[in-house]
């Protein structure tokens, strides 16, 4: 399972990732309101945990702006507003659930294992792009229906590119997504792994390409 989470806080970030890693769920971690949004908009999560009080903006409106683009992922908030309107606008905006700080981690497991337990509450997609296809769930990869072996950071990427085709995905974004706050990231790992993409893709003949901009980020165009 894979569970997006958006605490600006570190301590308590570092604190929820390692309890939900130990129940043995992927955890990506970002501390902004704008990271929180791309990765919403650009990967499918099991779930996911948004702290309210961002420090580049409200996490109400990175929920809103979510549910508006039809995302259906669960969404747990977390909240130091301990007002009855403060609860009830984060769920008439779209949570489906919420804890207020301080609180207990065993709390918060308990209560997004729940939230994964409803019916519907994971749909799987598969992405298209020119001769390539991705299924998210299966993490399987075909061109022209022939299956495609990838590395799983190959994956990673690939699905990243997919969800955004024809946009910019930076290479700071990609940083942070791919890599744990504990990994040791060189300069390069980003372009070393897109690299591999590029080759994959190019030997078994998919009719896209993943650009390069410098100073910028990755395109990938059919």
């Amino acid at each position: 399972m894979r569970i997006l989470l958006v605490e600006d806080n570190s301590r308590i970030a570092e604190h929820i990732a390692a309890c939900l890693t130990k129940e043995g769920m992927a955890v990506d971690r970002f501390g902004t309101a704008e990271d929180g949004a791309l990765a919403l908009e650009t990967v499918r999560y099991d779930a996911a945990i948004l702290d309210l009080g961002l420090p580049d903006g409200d996490g109400l409106d990175v929920l809103r702006e979510a549910r508006n683009r039809g995302s259906d992922t669960p969404i747990l908030i977390l909240t130091a507003r301990d007002g009855l309107k403060d609860r009830v606008e984060g769920l008439n905006s779209g949570a489906d659930d919420y804890l207020l700080k301080p609180f207990e981690v065993e709390e918060l497991v308990a209560r997004l294992k729940a939230l994964m337990r409803r019916p519907g509450a994971v749909l799987g997609m598969c992405l298209t792009a020119g001769n390539l296809s991705f299924d998210t769930v299966g993490r399987d990869v075909k061109v022209d229906d022939k299956p495609l072996r990838l590395s799983r950071r190959e994956l990673d990427i690939l699905e990243y590119l997919m969800r955004r085709v024809g946009r910019v995905v930076s290479k700071e974004w990609l940083e942070e997504a791919l890599y744990g706050f504990d990994e040791e990231v060189s300069s390069n790992s980003v372009e070393v792994a897109v690299h591999r993409l590029r080759k994959s893709l190019e030997n078994a003949k998919a009719n896209v390409s993943i650009h390069t901009l410098r100073g910028v980020g990755y395109l990938l165009q059919p």
